[in-house]
């Protein structure tokens, strides 16, 4: 049984720079990623954008580390490999192919899986997902031909996958099962917005609706839907939201929920086992909760952080997570904690007639979190507000009021 000092499970960006931060720290420890997928570390963040199907991006852009990285920084690759099974005890991983790697420490940072679009035929050539390289490239191939395409589920790879369908040339259809376009992380107000500048360049959007199946023998040619309609395409995207396996994790003695849960400093629940990314449910220090964060900046942060931790430190992870994206010329965006959970109080601010508009989150007197439609500029300002925690009870008013620059709210 090969045996490793440092353990990873994830080759993503948060494995891979906590291998890089761990061997920076510790030149002789020896290092070992544990990744179910083949290749090295790629941007995961280019598998939304519209000039990466089209062509616009060389295929190659997508690849974030040389092949030689891996043997230059003495990282054993256990590529194409996937773990099923965590003995805390013996402090061994098992893998699918039945080999045994032992662990000193170990880290946890497999990240998410696509969630599969659960409707009969959902499994035909022609229903793609967007999460691996495999995927990109199937799209890529897949929009040269296609005439007819299907967006499901309204989110951040929604929008981007339907401004990408429409200068692809194809007919598009966005699919929802909410009564307007990302309900609930964004309020009506923004979901209107958003859907006008979607309808404005060429997509179709079915609301309050749900798939029934798949039609077609060989390949996709339609969704029908609950009420017996179908819906004639060639191509359909399911962005349906993401999971982290965590299956494999049971009987380890390790505690879970949405996430694996992990305490400031990224620690589980237990000895000598780490976790960080998309799979880390983690206790936020900004928020004053425990929560799970999907983004690149995150992933990469908490790598780093829980490498460190791992080799000596004892540092809690403080960051406010933001996300950005663009779509027929929208800007749209969110920072920390903007979702509308019970307890919660809001401050509106903009003017949607004019094309912006933002929606403040409070949690007692203080900032956790926004959506932004229209422009971002504020964005940089809005996540010092909340990692602050400048109590801003009696300011709500110069928050609200557009014409107030919200530098000001800083000081």
């Amino acid at each position: 049984m090969d045996s490793y000092n440092y353990l990873i499970i994830g080759g993503g960006i948060a494995g891979t720079t906590a291998a890089e931060t761990i061997r920076g720290k510790e030149p002789e420890a020896t290092i070992a990623i544990v990744t179910d997928e083949p290749h090295r570390l790629y941007s995961k963040v280019m598998l939304s954008k519209p000039s990466f199907f089209l062509g616009q991006t060389p295929f190659d852009a997508i690849w974030l580390r040389k092949e030689e990285f891996y043997s230059e920084k003495r990282i054993t690759r256990l590529f194409g490999r996937q773990a099923v099974k965590l003995d805390s005890a013996a402090k061994t991983v098992t893998l699918a192919d039945g080999a045994t790697v032992g662990f000193g420490k170990l880290l946890l940072a497999f990240g998410t899986y696509a969630r599969p679009w659960p409707v009969p035929g959902a499994d035909l050539p022609g229903v793609h997902y967007v999460r691996t390289a495999e995927d990109g490239r199937a799209i890529i191939e897949a929009v040269k031909t296609a005439k007819k395409g299907i967006v499901i589920g309204s989110g951040f790879i929604g929008f981007e996958m339907c401004e990408m369908l429409r200068l692809a040339g194809l007919e598009v259809t966005s699919l929802i099962r909410e009564k307007y376009f990302w309900e609930p992380f964004f309020d009506e107000t923004s979901g209107r917005m958003i859907e006008g500048v979607l309808e404005k360049g060429g997509v179709r959007i079915v609301r309050n609706t749900l798939a029934h199946h798949v039609v077609g023998k060989d390949r996709v040619e339609g969704v029908a839907l609950s009420d017996g309609t179908v819906l004639p395409c060639d191509l359909v995207i399911a962005a349906v939201g993401a999971y982290p396996p965590l299956d494999w994790l049971k009987g380890s003695g390790l505690e879970t929920n949405r996430g694996v849960i992990a305490n400031e400093f990224l620690e589980t629940t237990l000895p000598d086992v780490w976790v960080a990314g998309d799979c880390a449910e983690f206790n936020d220090i900004v928020l004053g909760e425990r929560t799970c964060v999907g983004t690149w900046v995150n992933a990469q942060m908490q790598g780093r952080q829980a490498a460190l931790n791992m080799t000596g430190a004892k540092q809690p992870y403080r960051l406010v997570s933001f996300y950005t994206a663009k779509g027929f010329e929208l800007n749209v965006g969110s920072v920390g904690s903007p979702w509308p959970l019970p307890g919660r109080d809001f401050v509106l601010r903009g003017v949607p007639s004019d094309g912006w508009y933002e929606r403040f989150v409070f949690k007692g007197p203080k900032l956790v979190g926004a959506t932004i439609v229209g422009r971002t500029q504020d964005v940089g300002t809005i996540t010092r507000l909340i990692d602050k925690g400048i109590d801003l009870t009696a300011r709500k008013a110069e928050l609200a009021d557009p014409q107030v620059d919200l530098k000001t709210l800083t000081a």
